[in-house]
């Protein structure tokens, strides 16, 4: 169920997708707001669960992790015990940066971030190791065009 957000909540939503470093002072300027109701919503939203947590995101190249590659995997088995196998395999490959269950002729979509084709052939023989897969596509992204973190909250 949703959060009932008001115009608030929503500026300062807005304000904090895009710098979450900003003292509270700061914040409260931006939203036309002062410092203790800011606090209050902030706290508020956390504790809703609004706001998951608050990170750093990296450049993926300056860090040596520049290629990506989409993952689509398509498995013959849906029984419970194969489908916990598979999530804590997931789990133990942290270049895996999203995992989705799907509907439609694909099971699973994984993100993943390495260094390159090589260090993707390692991460891809260490799964099909860990847990028996139907089939794997693999898609090289060639140019990340859009990126966002942000969620459009004034639609």
């Amino acid at each position: 169920m949703a959060a009932v957000l008001d115009e608030l909540d929503r500026k300062i939503l807005a304000v904090i997708q895009r710098d979450a470093t900003l003292s509270l002072d700061d914040l409260a300027k931006r939203v036309a707001s002062s410092r203790t109701p800011v606090w209050n919503r902030m706290r508020k939203l956390r504790r809703a669960g609004v706001i998951k947590r608050e990170v750093a995101i990296l450049d993926p190249a300056a860090v040596g992790m520049g290629a990506c590659f989409y993952v689509l995997v398509r498995t013959s088995e849906h029984a419970k015990d194969w489908q916990q196998r598979f999530l804590d395999a997931l789990h133990r490959h942290p270049e895996i940066q999203e995992a989705h269950r799907l509907a439609g002729d694909v099971d699973y979509l994984l993100k993943v971030r390495v260094e390159d084709t090589a260090d993707y052939d390692r991460f891809y023989q260490a799964l099909v190791a860990e847990v028996s897969i139907f089939n794997v596509t693999s898609l090289l992204s060639m140019q990340e065009l859009i990126s966002r973190t942000e969620l459009p909250l004034d639609r």
